[in-house]
């Protein structure tokens, strides 16, 4: 399906949850947020359903974000019934790692086929830092364990301040090509001032090319991630909601003053 710049949308974003067991310092502040009440929630099925609609308008592509994913309550089940979607055959998930050991196995088996792990620094004591309340070891073993269950290419989301020539940035570079791994280097985004570039090692950010849309937790649907425009699929339908998502897409993103990293997916 075509927006209005000739774009074909083909990818979609899908946030299944706004909690998290970290509390990064660029996504979250310490306190957490005030997290959505579960009954604004999208079900499992309600999400099945947008994307069945999604595919047959020719989305191909979706990715499972949060929040962090691996928290949400029978998130494998909810893999398996999205696998099996006729049309569906790039089929990821974003995570933080760090419960990845326990579920990569299962995510496999029910359809998931690769894996995005965010992973800002190797050196325990900032990533401690940056994360607030996450181990590093906990991670590492989720990518070792991704490794494993076949969970591949696995890709290295690392959010760099300005550039990925910065120490930490160096280091996680070496350590994915000591380990096999692909790397992605993020500059730090602000939603509200609309800061963003394009990602180096990905096609994020450029949004002449742009592809994507996206499902909040409580069914908003975006067209872009700098953007303050939604459309709920629960106050207008699911196929009302798309079309005017799609039609909407603005050329370029701008600000987004009504989300935050922790309830788009980033």
């Amino acid at each position: 399906m075509l927006d209005s710049f000739n774009r074909n949308i083909s990818y979609l974003r899908i946030s299944v949850t706004d909690r998290c067991n970290l509390r990064c310092t660029y996504c979250m502040p310490e306190c957490g947020i005030q997290a959505m009440s579960h009954d604004k929630i999208l079900r499992f099925e309600e999400i099945v359903q947008l994307v069945k609609f999604a595919a047959s308008t020719g989305v191909h592509k979706i990715r499972i974000t949060g929040g962090e994913p691996l928290v949400r309550k029978d998130i494998v089940k909810l893999v398996a019934q999205l696998a099996a979607i006729e049309g569906i055959w790039d089929f990821g998930m974003t995570t933080n790692g760090t419960l990845l050991k326990r579920y990569a196995s299962d995510l496999k088996a029910a359809g998931l086929q690769r894996i995005n792990i965010s992973l800002d620094t190797v050196d325990p004591e900032e990533f401690k830092k940056i994360t607030r309340l996450g181990n590093l070891t906990d991670v590492l073993e989720g990518i070792e364990a991704a490794r494993i269950a076949g969970l591949t290419p696995i890709k290295i989301n690392c959010v760099i301040k300005q550039h990925s020539n910065e120490l930490h940035a160096l280091a996680v570079k070496e350590f994915c090509i000591t380990n096999g791994l692909e790397v992605r280097f993020i500059k730090e985004m602000n939603l509200e001032t609309g800061q963003f570039s394009v990602v180096e090692g990905g096609d994020g950010g450029d949004c002449a090319r742009c592809n994507r849309m996206r499902i909040t937790a409580n069914g908003d649907l975006k067209p872009c991630l700098f953007t303050d425009l939604h459309y709920n699929i629960r106050e207008m339908g699911i196929k009302s909601a798309w079309k005017a998502a799609v039609n909407n897409k603005p050329a370029c993103g701008s600000i987004n003053m009504s989300n935050q990293f922790s309830n788009i997916g980033g």
